[in-house]
């Protein structure tokens, strides 16, 4: 692995240790009273749209689906490099950790059929850190094959410095993968998921799996001592993805990210504004938006969560509403 600025892109030189010691000067440097994000750089939509998309079981042809998404939401791929953003955390057999790889597959296709140049799929695991493992187990590798799709371990990409577009973290630079910074649309596939301490892990919160695992550790030491509602918004805010496509065909209830239970759910969800997505699927799952820490905030400055303002596109949210079971400290976060 190579490390880089985004000013000389030449390699820093520096051991991880070296470089995690080194994060102190310029934490103590962005705690003197700047603001978090300068509003000018975040212009809101008046309104957002999200498509709710029928889809029971995953013999679904999610490349006609998510196809058909893309046509919905006018999302134009024409010549762009596609990085897809999957969620591939750890494996047990019978659970509902990981986007499935059907559903991975799909999205690339159906880039492809909307006339992306190039598609490649990443993703940095933060639990499980052997990925050929995790592909071989999951199903992920053979299915990305057969389709002759490129997958990146995020983890041992190169990466180079890029500065935060927000500080709610304290820091002013994170090292971010080749890869990603190389593309020209960045959708992430997540899975839909309770999470013990965020209450969601959706679209936003998928974001964590961006970050190197070999600069930062496992997992992802450095995004959870600074916080995880922090993290999510300086990484969302920074990396700016452009489109969400959820895989809620089953989702996890209860002690998500990985120790819940699958829970059935039949529709994917897509939309350009991940805020406005998150905090749908925040909602059909009985959760509400304005208490959860990072979509809150984020609402202020990154998306619209504010349901008067997100068209529905697709299936009504009302279809699928329900009442996930979360652990109890993540009661108040509950839909009055």
């Amino acid at each position: 692995m190579t490390i880089e600025t985004a000013e000389t892109g030449y390699p820093l030189g520096v051991s991880r240790r070296e470089f995690l010691a080194g994060l102190a000067i310029p934490l103590v440097a962005s705690a003197c009273g700047a603001p978090p994000y300068d509003s000018r750089a975040f212009p809101l939509p008046e309104r957002s749209a999200v498509a709710l998309l029928p889809a029971t079981t995953y013999a679904a042809d999610f490349a006609d689906l998510i196809g058909r998404g893309l046509r919905e939401l006018k999302v134009d791929l024409t010549g762009r490099r596609v990085f897809l953003k999957p969620n591939m955390v750890e494996y047990e057999p019978g659970t509902a950790i990981n986007t499935h790889p059907l559903v991975v597959a799909g999205a690339a296709v159906a880039c492809r059929r909307a006339g992306a140049a190039g598609v490649t799929v990443g993703e940095g695991p933060g639990h499980r850190r052997d990925i050929e493992y995790l592909l071989a187990s999951t199903g992920l590798g053979d299915t990305l094959r057969d389709d002759r799709i490129r997958f990146i371990d995020l983890n041992h990409d190169d990466v180079r410095f890029v500065p935060l577009r927000s500080r709610f973290t304290g820091m002013t630079e994170l090292a971010l993968p080749a890869s990603l910074l190389q593309s020209d649309f960045v959708i992430s596939l997540p899975k839909l998921k309770t999470h013990h301490w965020a209450g969601i892990t959706c679209s936003m919160k998928n974001l964590f799996g961006t970050v190197p695992g070999a600069v930062y550790g496992w997992p992802k030491t450095m995004l959870h001592v600074k916080g995880i509602p922090n993290s999510i918004l300086d990484l969302n805010a920074t990396i700016r993805p452009h489109l969400a496509i959820v895989d809620a065909v089953t989702a996890m209830e209860g002690d998500g990210p990985i120790m819940g239970r699958p829970r059935d759910m039949g529709f994917i969800a897509m939309g350009a504004d991940p805020v406005a997505v998150d905090s749908t699927c925040a909602r059909i799952i009985g959760l509400d938006p304005g208490k959860i820490t990072y979509l809150a905030q984020a609402s202020r400055f990154l998306g619209l969560s504010d349901e008067r303002r997100i068209d529905h596109r697709g299936e009504s949210p009302a279809r699928y509403a329900t009442r996930f079971d979360i652990v109890p400290a993540l009661a108040s976060l509950r839909l009055s």
